[in-house]
Order: structure tokens, then C-alpha cells, then sequence
């Protein structure tokens, strides 16, 4: 599929991860919807894109009004024909700490956002792209959701975040399968260590140490790597159904 003359849909696309890849898309010559609930940014980068490439909408993934919302409003823009998944939050807690237990609101919430919000995105997405004229390559949509080497490496305080990254990995296949007949693809990214405005509010010596880690590049990743790849998923068809870690070949220690 060609980025070009296409419309996308960016959640988390104010910042970090999301940021990188909406720049990536409209470089490419990709018109892009960033849904966040951070409105100041969205907007101001929305703004410095450009009206007819780039819109905002104020948007909590899981809610099914607000994704209805952006879906209409990146149909409104043209043709709907990729999703990028990268809302998402990451508090953590142990599952029995010195107050007590994991509270079970933040690890419902946690799953709400991380997990219900991105189905709830590709599911209105896909709904909408089932009605597109197929691609040459007889596509009519790609998805990409963000899940995270914690899906397999969980450290100690990272049971919600884990459980709903494994959830999005784990739903990655069955999707795919399910929007076969549509010709829509349903593709998952796992990042390791990257820097993101949530990494860069740590110390700069654990900020170090964390890049220090990654066997190599010993780096922290960027929001520009995250965004080759989405741009290499959605412009190779034979990508579906698959989890691709980029981390640089490291593996979470407990802590």
C-alpha cells in the first residue's frame, strides 16, 4: 500500500511513539486524524502540519463515542485506510504493596485504556474500511497496535501494564484472521526501551543505565525508529497477523 493520497488515524498521536509516526505519514504524503486527549499538542501539531493534512480530535480510546468520532472525522478527510495504535498508559504498582493491595481500579483502568481502548479503535476503524474500494494489492486497510516487551518481560510492578500488552499480542492473530476476507491486515509492534516524554521524566542516570541495557544499538529508541517500521508494515502486504519486537535484542530483568 502507498502512503500517499491516504488517510490515517494516530491515537497517542500528540507525543512519543505517536508523534514520531504522524510526522512519518504526512512526510510521506499521508493525510492524518491524531486522536489524544492531550488537546494543546494535538492541536499545536495538527496546526504546524497543515489543514488538509493533518486534523485533532480530543479523543478517549475507550469510549466508543470518541472513536466513533475520529473514524468520522478521518472519513471525512478522504480515504480511511490505516490505523496506528498508540494510546496508552503505564502506572505502576505491586501486586501487594506497603498500602496493601494493587488497587483494582488502576489494573481495570489499565486494561481499559491499554487494551479495550485499542479493539475499540480497530474495530470502528475496520468497520469502516470494510467499505473502501480495494488497494491493486486488494487491501482496504491496515491496522497497527503498539505492545511492549513487557508483554513477555513483565517486571516487578508491571502487572496490569503486562497483562494488557500480552492482550493486545495476544489478540494480534485472531483479528488478522478475522479481517482476512475483508482485506484489511492487523499488524502488532512491541518497543523495548525507548525514549519517550515518560522516559525522559526519569533521572538521567537511570535514563543511562536503562540505554545501557539494550544489547545493540545501546541506545534508547527513537519515536523516528518506531515510525520506519509502521511505515515498513504498511507498505509490505505480506506483513499480517505478526508481533514485531524492536528492541534491540534485550530481555526485562525482574527490576
Amino acid at each position: 500500500m502507498d502512503i500517499a493520497g491516504k488517510v490515517f488515524i494516530v491515537t497517542g498521536g500528540a507525543s512519543g511513539l505517536g508523534e514520531g509516526t504522524v510526522r512519518m505519514l504526512v512526510e510521506q504524503g499521508g493525510s492524518v486524524v491524531i486522536a489524544d486527549l492531550q488537546a494543546d499538542k494535538g492541536q499545536a501539531l495538527a496546526d504546524e502540519l497543515g489543514a488538509g493534512r493533518a486534523a485533532f480530535v480530543r479523543c478517549d480510546v475507550s469510549q466508543e463515542a470518541d472513536g466513533q468520532a475520529v473514524v468520522d472525522r478521518a472519513r471525512a478527510m478522504g480515504k480511511l485506510m490505516g490505523l496506528v495504535n498508540c494510546a496508552g498508559i503505564a502506572p505502576a504498582a505491586r501486586t501487594v504493596g506497603k498500602e496493601g493491595p494493587h488497587a483494582l481500579s488502576l489494573y481495570a483502568k489499565v486494561i481499559s485504556v491499554n487494551l479495550v481502548g485499542s479493539f475499540n479503535m480497530i474495530r470502528l476503524a475496520a468497520a469502516a474500511m470494510s467499505a473502501n474500494d480495494p488497494e491493486p494489492t486488494g487491501e482496504r486497510g491496515v491496522l497497527i497496535s503498539t505492545a511492549s516487551v513487557a508483554a513477555y518481560d513483565g517486571q516487578i510492578g508491571q502487572a496490569a501494564y503486562a497483562a494488557s500488552k500480552g492482550g493486545v499480542v495476544g489478540m494480534t492473530l485472531p483479528i488478522a484472521r478475522d479481517l482476512a476476507r475483508n482485506g484489511i491486515r492487523n499488524m502488532t509492534i512491541a518497543p523495548g526501551i525507548f525514549g519517550t516524554p515518560m522516559l525522559f521524566g526519569m533521572p538521567q542516570e537511570v535514563q543511562d543505565a536503562l540505554a545501557a541495557g539494550v544489547p545493540f544499538p545501546s541506545r534508547l529508541g527513537t519515536p523516528q525508529d518506531y515510525a520506519r517500521l509502521v511505515q515498513a508494515i504498511i507498505t509490505n502486504d505480506m506483513l499480517n497477523g505478526e508481533v514485531i519486537r524492536l528492541d534491540g535484542a534485550i530481555r526485562l530483568p525482574p527490576k
